[in-house]
């Protein structure tokens, strides 16, 4: 695969079929773990990691595995990949693998990733099939940090808090307070808060797609030739 596929590859999984705000897949961890930026980025590029490595090991195999059996097969991959992650996260960060709980497991059961071996890694090379699970999860974190970002700072007014439990004490220092003396308002941080916000961000993405039809076929009559005029002349 050249440059230009990989790009492709990456544009596609990171807004072109998103799929947080698109396919509309992995709702559950979505609305749950995008209560604040912390929580959401760091499942969000655990699931990552967990679609690229799933992709990378189920792509050379694809060949070998008899159809009857793949989607078990798939699965055992993928809960062995996520209980490294898992062990990984209880070794290193503590307190996020305690804040994120039962998330964390439920990787395997995300159909975000078992849809993403079976439609494109079941059926492409390795380093397309590694790239493309990557940009899903680089797409879907995406998602939960913005989501996040917003439900964070209209409901406690700060940014980046906990980040701590992710990359230590040292690092308590690093969150922002956007409104000082913010009492809080609770409808953001609860599940009502994820679907109003998700819908916003739906919403948004969908107007950018319609403003940019919208430019390209403006653009595309502007060019076009007037019925009966005369073209430019060509030497």
């Amino acid at each position: 695969m050249n440059l230009q596929e990989y790009k492709d590859i990456l544009y596609n999984g990171v807004w072109k079929q998103n799929t947080g705000v698109v396919q509309l897949l992995g709702m559950c961890p979505i609305l749950a773990v995008s209560s604040s930026v912390v929580n959401g980025v760091s499942l969000g590029l655990a699931t990552a990691v967990v679609m690229a490595l799933s992709g990378a090991a189920i792509a050379p195999i694809r060949n070998y595995v008899p159809n009857e059996i793949r989607i078990p097969v798939f699965i055992l991959i993928i809960a062995v990949l996520v209980t490294v992650v898992q062990y990984l996260m209880n070794a290193y960060m503590y307190g996020l693998y305690v804040v994120l709980g039962i998330f964390i497991p439920l990787i395997v059961t995300n159909c975000i990733v078992l849809a993403r071996v079976e439609a494109f890694a079941s059926k492409n090379p390795l380093g397309a099939s590694a790239m493309d699970g990557f940009a899903m999860g680089l797409g879907l974190t995406a998602v939960l940090a913005v989501l996040g970002g917003m439900r964070e700072i209209v409901g406690h007014g700060t940014l980046l808090s906990g980040i701590d439990l992710a990359l230590g004490e040292a690092t308590k220092d690093w969150v922002i307070h956007v409104v000082p003396n913010y009492k809080g308002f609770l409808l953001a941080i609860l599940p009502p808060g994820a679907f109003i916000g998700l819908g916003c961000l739906i919403a948004g993405k969908n107007w950018l797609n319609v403003r940019k039809e919208q430019k390209r076929k403006g653009l595309a009559t502007t060019s076009a030739p007037i019925d009966g005029g005369c073209s430019p002349a060509t030497h």
